[in-house]
């Protein structure tokens, strides 16, 4: 999947946990693309079986949507955090940093990240850390754990 794919799917995601409900001109509006870029990329989701698109327009992730959704923004949480922590930057640059460095990052190296901030080093820092969305307490509209 590319990057862009990855984004929008991200995005529909952090909507639907805040709005309940997402529309194309919802994703539009929030990545700042024209309403026809938008439509092209739902297209191309909703055909790879990442989404689906009911008779009221909304956008509707997938079993696979949501699998990858939450798989990027756990990896954006993950390294906003360690950036946060490793490199002393602020919030802002941390998730305009991680946002671009989740598309590239080897699973290698994101795993030794992920231990990294469960250690013990991490424990005794997570007050400076952000609070982000926990993604386990509100099921996402149309999910399997919704029903």
């Amino acid at each position: 999947m590319y990057e862009s794919g990855e984004d929008y799917l991200e995005t529909i995601y952090l909507l639907s946990k805040k709005n309940g409900v997402v529309h194309s001109i919802d994703v539009a509006r929030d990545l700042g693309f024209s309403r026809p870029s938008v439509s092209r990329a739902v297209g191309i989701l909703k055909n790879d079986g990442y989404l689906i698109m009911n008779e009221d327009s909304e956008l509707i992730l997938t079993e696979k949507g949501l699998k990858k959704a939450i798989e990027v923004f756990d990896k954006h949480k993950a390294l906003t955090s360690f950036l946060m922590l490793t490199a002393g930057v602020n919030e802002d640059i941390a998730e305009t940093d991680a946002c671009r460095i989740e598309h590239i990052i080897s699973p290698e190296t994101y795993e030794g990240i992920k231990k990294f901030m469960r250690s013990d080093v991490v424990r005794k820092n997570a007050e400076k850390l952000p609070k982000f969305i926990d993604y386990e307490s509100k099921p996402v509209r149309g999910s399997k754990k919704e029903q």
